[in-house]
């Protein structure tokens, strides 16, 4: 009985609270239909000539990104390859990786998913047979590697595959 009473009364609560909630945000939505009703055409000029300002901005950030390597998933030859391309990005992951793995090829072809979606990292994956300077800094093992950065600071988020 009584544990019919707290859920009634937990039920009204929560019913008041979704009830002010939702009268706040239809308070601001009006407020900005009100807002957008009262513009005149200099304002809504100008509101349109600052979004497709930004809109120009994005796209030319997208063609520098794509211009750079980004957008795909691609092999380094060499350690000297791999400090050249960290260096022209904010954004870096590098998967060092054996070919005799087989999570290495599991976590390749996710990671090329990813760097479709994901233009503003590049996305790169380096042998680790051809980086033994590399390998030596990180502790590298016989363990898939994953190593992102951003502006060549290692971020600490690694990622082992056993």
């Amino acid at each position: 009985m009584e544990a019919d009473a707290s859920v009634d009364m937990f039920s009204k609560v929560l019913e008041n609270q979704l009830l002010q909630t939702t009268k706040l945000v239809e308070e601001h939505l009006d407020s900005e239909i009100q807002k957008l009703d009262q513009m005149d055409e200099d304002e809504l000029e100008r509101l349109k000539e600052k979004r497709l300002e930004a809109l120009r901005k994005a796209q030319q950030q997208k063609q520098e990104w794509l211009s750079k390597g980004h957008g795909e998933y691609r092999e380094i030859p060499s350690e000297r390859d791999f400090f050249q391309e960290v260096k022209e990005s904010k954004k870096v992951v590098c998967h060092f990786y054996r070919d005799s793995a087989f999570r290495c090829k599991i976590l390749d072809r996710h990671l090329a998913i990813l760097s479709k979606k994901h233009l503003e990292t590049k996305f790169l994956k380096l042998n680790v047979e051809k980086a033994p300077f590399l390998c030596e800094e990180t502790s590298y093992q016989s363990h898939s590697h994953t190593s992102t950065g951003k502006r060549r600071e290692n971020t600490g988020l690694c990622c082992w595959v056993y």
